[in-house]
């Protein structure tokens, strides 16, 4: 049997992960990748506030500021200004940032502090600041926790008092019994160390920086600037890399019922699906099929079971729900009176908690009348809703990426890479916060006709104001997470070549012989593991992964 060389390659092309070449006539060798041990360096991005906006931080609480008034920047120009919400009641304002990192990784964490004399007066009465790290599992559930000295008016004097900046080192190991908190409480000092280190379970290392604010509304401000977070040892995070997960590439003939099930009716128990929606949901070709490498989500004018107008429902309910992670949809709506397209979750609980304590993220709706809007919503009892705006003659009826980046502690909304909302807060009757959007919940997709969201337009004005049939058309629909690469691995063994790759990842394996120019070969029905059998008669075959 001939034997194979097997390299490793990395590629620049957008949908594939590795290469793996098998050349005939030739020794065998695989290249291995190998851990190192970090040497000091800053993991945050944008730890001096120099790039505006305060890119790399994700903000919680309503006043968060990235300024430059001359003179007051510890280093650089830019400093990062924060105060209370002023709600007559203890509220938490701040930002934090999160980084990959793994268990017995060894930080140092400081950062500077300022507050100004003669914006009221400095931290006084109930404020309180300090800074923070916790090291965190996959889920964002925390691990550890290490903060600096909590500043108040009491202590202020003895860092300086106003006007002065001051360096607030991280080195108190604080209990905590609220894991999934954006506050973790009580906080209180069990131990004081030098150095904080990952414990088991560690895959995120979090610096926050939090301003708490007192019932008495106390008006002072904080400045910070300079903020370090050092990994001085152990070993470096693992690579991660955002993965699709779940897909569906609508490249097939029909809908695929192992990833989608239809409701039909108009809402049984619930008339108008509780919106007063017009439609009759039917799981009929006429409403939903597959063409083209689309879906068509098709809204009809006919008659039946009594309602003027069909259209279609679908849902993943049983058949996949996620929890956290990225939900894309690209897809292009339909314009016209009374079209009420929407690509949504639901909590994969709602037929035990009902809604809204279930949780509902509304990733994209539109209303067919207003075609420059997108709204992106939550929905747990509280309810929270932005609105993008296409600039020029762009609109919902063009194609465009909807997306939702849904942690454990904020929902953002995005189109076509533009982020328009996060969220950071809400309440639910079921629990506290993070409740309800720290469980699994399910995907849908419609096109309701009518309803209240759309101003409850009559039959004959829908009828008057809109083409039929009207169709929401949907390129794909992906859930992404953070994973390790994707990338082959390969090992000899008998004389042949075998070639795994992680399953939890949505790809497919493709080849192509002799040659990295030209068009690549899908290998159909090819899983992890798959065994090359080398060829004396081709040269080398190329093999990369796909992904979706």
């Amino acid at each position: 049997m001939t034997r194979k060389s097997i390299s490793l390659v990395g590629t620049g092309i957008s949908k594939a992960a590795f290469l793996a070449r098998a050349a005939a006539g030739s020794a065998f060798a695989i290249g291995l990748l190998c851990a190192i041990e970090a040497r000091a360096a800053n993991v945050l991005t944008n730890p001096g506030f120099e790039t505006t906006g305060l890119a790399g931080w994700t903000t919680f609480g309503p006043n968060n500021y990235s300024e430059n008034t001359a003179g007051i920047a510890h280093g650089g120009v830019n400093y990062y200004k924060v105060y209370g919400a002023f709600v007559g009641a203890q509220n938490y304002t701040g930002i934090y940032q999160d980084n990959p990192s793994a268990p017995g990784a060894i930080y140092s964490a400081d950062g500077w502090a300022y507050t100004l004399g003669s914006d009221g007066g400095g931290i006084h009465g109930q404020d309180a600041i300090w800074l923070e790290v916790s090291f965190r599992d996959a889920a964002n559930n925390a691990l550890a926790l290490y903060r600096s000295v909590v500043v108040t008016g009491n202590n202020l004097a003895s860092f300086g008092g106003t006007n002065t900046w001051f360096d607030l080192q991280i080195t108190n190991q604080c209990s905590f019994t609220n894991a999934s908190a954006q506050i973790l409480l009580p906080g209180t000092v069990a131990n004081t160390v030098t150095n904080l280190v990952a414990p088991a379970g560690t895959a995120y290392v979090r610096y926050q920086v939090v301003f708490a604010q007192g019932p008495d509304n106390a008006n002072a401000s904080m400045y910070f600037d300079d903020l370090t977070l050092n990994q001085t040892g152990g070993p470096s995070p693992p690579a991660t890399q955002w993965n699709i997960v779940w897909s569906d590439e609508f490249n097939g003939t029909s809908v695929d019922t192992g990833k989608w099930a239809f409701e039909t009716g108009n809402g049984g128990s619930n008339p108008g699906w509780g919106n007063q929606e017009l439609e009759y949901y039917t799981s009929r070709t006429n409403n939903a099929y597959v063409s083209g490498g689309l879906l068509h989500i098709v809204a009809q004018q006919e008659s039946t079971n009594g309602f003027s107008f069909t259209s279609a429902r679908m849902k993943t309910q049983g058949l996949y729900a996620t929890t956290y992670g990225r939900i894309e949809w690209r897809a292009a709506m339909p314009a016209g009176v009374g079209m009420w397209p929407g690509l949504w979750l639901l909590g994969a609980n709602i037929g035990s908690v009902g809604w809204p304590g279930c949780g509902e993220i509304d990733v994209a709706e539109t209303k067919g009348t207003e075609l420059t809007k997108v709204h992106g919503s939550v929905h747990s009892g509280s309810d929270e809703t932005a609105i993008y705006t296409f600039a020029g003659a762009d609109s919902i009826t063009n194609f465009h990426n909807y997306m939702v980046d849904w942690k454990s502690s904020s929902i953002s909304f995005s189109v076509d890479g533009n982020v328009y909302e996060t969220v950071t807060s809400w309440t639910d009757s079921l629990g506290p916060y993070p409740t309800p959007f720290n469980a699994p919940e399910f995907l849908l997709m419609n096109l309701a006709v009518g309803g209240n969201f759309v101003g409850n337009p009559s039959v004959a004005a829908i009828e008057a104001g809109t083409v039929f049939p009207a169709e929401i058309q949907v390129d794909y629909v992906r859930v992404l997470e953070q994973t390790a690469p994707l990338q082959i691995a390969a090992t000899q063994t008998n004389g042949s070549v075998v070639l795994t790759w992680p399953a939890n990842i949505v790809c497919h394996l493709q080849t192509q012989t002799n040659s990295l120019v030209g068009a690549w070969t899908d290998l159909p029905n090819t899983t992890s593991p798959f065994t090359v059998t080398p060829d004396p008669n081709n040269g080398s075959v190329f093999f990369r992964l796909a992904s979706p």
